[in-house]
């Protein structure tokens, strides 16, 4: 697979649509992992010999920018009778038909999650069977469905999470998993906003950071703004990476991203220290928030077909 290829394969699939310019993020895929990396753990997610759920898990913690929505929906089309395409409008289906303890947010869709979803799309479909309903045969063509049919359901009859419990990581992996999904949506809310942004980039010495948004202003130079995702771990770690990355002076802003509780205890050890004033925090559930409202946004643009999808 060359990079043009790549190009190709991602694409067309749904879980692009919020990119008009696919090229420039598929193009952040590939500088954030490398072809070989990608190569390597495409192939295993699609065709290897382990059980899909450590498959997915082992996908999920080694590669940058690539989350449940894209590889859900690549194993759907490729084996439409085995696996469910999950996104926010699979979400919504599966609540308004009441089907109980849904991950909210991709950060918590584990392999074994994941395998459940599949396994409860499975009974859908031969129920649709059952019934006669004929446009529902494969778990491609309930995707659809619910697409179609489950999607216009007041708030009022679908079972809501508590978000702050949901993203509380409570097994090391799933805080590894909760960690790289918020860390890659931060890079993509800076992208939408037209700013330069990667993930795990070193900005000074000795301060590798999860993410930066980065623009270059005439001739003032570049402006950094720098972004650390704290699921679990030390929290000491955190304040120092901020601290030295404030030794760049092009960082101009540097931001702790958590949930409410560790914002709290970081205010708490940040009192007496120089970055008191500096540090912004910013929530879990917002950042989250933010992706959802520009995915809508950039969606409802795109389908306008302003910028010519070879672009």
């Amino acid at each position: 697979m060359t990079e043009d290829d790549l190009f190709d394969y991602l694409s067309p699939l749904w879980a692009m649509a919020m990119w008009g310019n696919k090229h420039y993020q598929i193009d952040n895929i590939i500088e954030a992992n490398g072809m070989e990396a990608l190569r390597k753990h495409f192939s295993d997610l699609i065709y290897g010999p382990t059980p899909i759920e450590k498959r997915w898990d082992n996908f999920r913690t080694r590669l940058k920018g690539v989350g449940p929505a894209i590889m859900s929906e690549l194993l759907c089309k490729t084996y439409p009778d085995e696996f469910l395409l999950w996104n926010k409008k699979t979400y919504n289906g599966f609540s308004a038909l009441e089907i109980p303890d849904l991950p909210r947010y991709e950060a918590r869709l584990s392999g074994k999650t994941y395998v459940h979803l599949s396994e409860t799309g499975k009974r859908l479909v031969e129920e649709a069977r059952k019934r006669k309903i004929a446009e529902v045969s494969n778990l491609l063509e309930l995707n659809s469905f619910i697409w179609q049919e489950l999607q216009n359901i007041p708030d009022d009859c679908r079972s809501l999470p508590n978000l702050q419990e949901e993203l509380a990581g409570t097994t090391p992996k799933e805080s590894v998993f909760i960690h790289n999904d918020i860390r890659d949506k931060v890079a993509e809310i800076g992208r939408c906003l037209g700013f330069r942004a990667e993930v795990e980039k070193k900005v000074a010495d000795g301060a590798i950071v999860d993410a930066i948004w980065e623009v270059t202003i005439g001739n003032m130079g570049r402006v950094i703004y720098v972004f650390e995702v704290q699921t679990s771990g030390s929290i000491d770690s955190l304040i120092l990476n901020l601290m030295k990355a404030k030794n760049n002076k092009a960082v101009q802003g540097i931001v702790a991203v958590t949930d409410q509780r560790q914002i709290e205890k970081i205010k708490r050890e940040t009192a007496v220290l120089p970055i008191k004033e500096e540090i912004k925090f910013w929530g879990y559930t917002e950042v989250l928030k933010v992706h959802e409202s520009l995915q809508f946004v950039n969606e409802s643009i795109n389908r306008l077909g302003l910028v010519p999808l070879g672009l």
